[in-house]
């Protein structure tokens, strides 16, 4: 029940939706619209219902928005004054007074209404008369409250449209600006690139224009050497003039010799003077380490020999101080260097062999990368740094460096050649790079008591035939002539050989540089079928194999 106190007149107040009771025990409504002219005191009639207790209100407006609003306004005020009046009347009825108070509240008074409780639809208004309200809703408002509502509403729907895309192009614009940061991290990335190829062209400059410098300085020092090269040459050119008419003044001395032993032959001869050439490019000061050939009877290389010496044609003695090791194998000996590579030595170097019949082991060089290897070297010749001019007991027991320039020594080679059939190769090298050869089926040699006689078979190669005109030739020294020449052969080729009549070939004359040589006597280093007389090889090497 809603218990609504009523007293003095008071002007109408329209409420919305609630009522609350405020201060004084009245009964006001939470939201007003406006306000209704003063009306008198009145009650409403009796009604089964909620009581409803009247203050200083006299219109009472439940504001609804269906369109019988005002008929069921008037309808209700008439309800109310017939109530009104048969309160008057009926004793049942009576008024309920409140107990008189000391403040302004006993001046109020209160009626009590059993009114039906009913559902109110519409706005109600309890008024004695009509009245104007400025403020007050009509049909038009609502209609232009709802036009508002639909036109906000599809305003709200088209934002909402709006906003759908925008989200759309938010997303956009979120994948626009990562592309944008990944395209600013790549151009960052080929900023730094192009920094980094800058400076490496700009180091690459610097380096080009030090090379330029070093080939200007390089080119500077070559043109100085050239111009030193080129002094030397004309000083070499004057030198070798001097020794040039010093070896024709020489030839000249040993005629007259020649004239006057042929002269005196009662007296025993005299042997001729070691001419001296000296060779191009050796250098004076280089000291020579030679890896002597074995004589004594030492058991093995480890052993420390001293120098020994071995006499010259003029008498003198000739120095030989061990080398430094290199390619020695201390296997062994062996009967020969293919004995040795089928024990399983392949690389060249240095062998201990011992053939057959050889009272004590040598050294030798045996070649195992030529033709299948197993080559035994008997003679090498390729700088001049060993004297060819020596006499029979020197090409004997043989002289020079293993690794270097060396004789083997006739008695070995024969003592190799009684083993087995053995065939020889002549290996050639001229000034200009270019190597030939000459091989030969068969060699041997005949024993002392026939001079080393020399017995070939047949030529095969491209040096050309030289040495078959020496078959059947025996050594020749400058103390024992053994060739068909009226004279020594030995002493105008200035090496011991197996010459006929001083013949086509000799390997152990003087190393001449340079290929072509002024002597007055074919006393160089040469095969005259390849190259002729007066050409001095560069390197030459004698080896033997056992026939396969």
């Amino acid at each position: 029940m809603l218990v609504l106190p009523v007293c003095r007149p008071s002007s109408s107040i329209v409420l919305n939706e609630h009522w609350d009771r405020v201060s004084g025990g009245e009964w006001r409504a939470r939201t007003y619209i406006g306000k209704t002219t003063e009306t008198p005191n009145w009650v409403l009639p009796a009604h089964p219902g909620p009581l409803i207790d009247f203050s200083d209100i006299a219109c009472l407006v439940i504001n609804t928005m269906g369109p019988g609003t005002w008929s069921l306004f008037f309808l209700l005020g008439l309800s109310l004054w017939s109530s009104s009046q048969a309160l008057t009347k009926n004793p049942i009825l009576s008024r309920i007074r409140r107990a008189p108070e000391n403040n302004e509240e006993s001046k109020k008074c209160s009626y009590t209404f059993l009114v039906p409780e009913q559902k109110i639809t519409g706005p109600i208004c309890a008024a004695r008369g009509y009245s104007t309200d400025k403020d007050r809703v009509t049909r038009l408002d609502v209609a232009a409250v709802r036009d508002l509502l639909s036109k906000q509403r599809r305003e709200m729907e088209t934002l909402k449209l709006v906003v759908d895309v925008d989200g759309n192009l938010v997303n956009e614009m979120k994948l626009l600006r990562k592309e944008s940061r990944n395209m600013n991290s790549r151009v960052t990335q080929l900023y730094m690139q192009l920094l980094h190829e800058i400076i490496r062209k700009r180091d690459n400059s610097l380096e080009l224009a030090q090379l330029e410098t070093r080939i200007l300085n390089a080119t500077t020092e070559s043109m100085r050497l050239t111009s030193r090269y080129r002094e030397l040459e004309a000083k070499y050119a004057a030198l070798s003039a001097v020794v040039n008419n010093q070896s024709v003044l020489i030839g000249a001395l040993e005629e007259r010799c020649m004239q006057v032993y042929s002269h005196r032959h009662e007296q025993p001869p005299l042997g001729p003077p070691l001419v001296q050439v000296v060779p191009e490019n050796i250098p004076v000061n280089v000291p020579r380490f030679t890896n002597e050939i074995q004589r004594d009877n030492t058991r093995g290389f480890a052993r420390e020999r001293g120098s020994r010496s071995g006499p010259s044609p003029t008498g003198g003695t000739l120095e030989v101080q061990k080398p430094p090791q290199r390619n020695f194998s201390a296997e062994g000996p062996f009967r020969d260097c293919l004995e040795a590579q089928e024990a399983g030595y392949s690389t060249s170097g240095m062998y201990l062999i011992k053939p057959d019949e050889a009272e004590r082991p040598v050294q030798v060089w045996c070649e195992q990368d030529i033709d299948n290897g197993g080559w035994t070297v008997i003679q090498s010749r390729r700088d001049g740094s060993v004297n060819f001019f020596r006499n029979w007991d020197n090409y004997k027991s043989g002289f020079g460096n293993i690794d270097g320039e060396y004789w083997l020594g006739l008695k070995t080679i024969y003592n190799l050649g009684r083993q087995g059939d053995y065939r020889l190769l002549v290996e050639l090298e001229d000034w200009m790079g270019k190597k030939v050869y000459a091989q030969y089926n068969s060699f041997h040699l005949e024993p002392e008591s026939q001079g080393y006689r020399l017995r070939l078979g047949i030529y095969q190669g491209n040096a050309g035939d030289s040495l078959s005109s020496h078959n059947g030739k025996q050594f020749t020294t400058l103390d024992r002539d053994k060739d068909g020449f009226s004279g020594n052969c030995a002493h105008f080729y200035k090496g011991g050989w197996w010459y006929n009549a001083c013949g086509q070939a000799n390997l152990n004359g003087v190393w001449y540089t340079g290929g072509v040589y002024r002597s007055k006597y074919q006393d160089g280093i040469f095969w005259a079928d390849y190259g002729g007389g007066f050409y001095s090889m560069k390197s030459v090497r004698m080896m033997i194999r056992p026939i396969d």
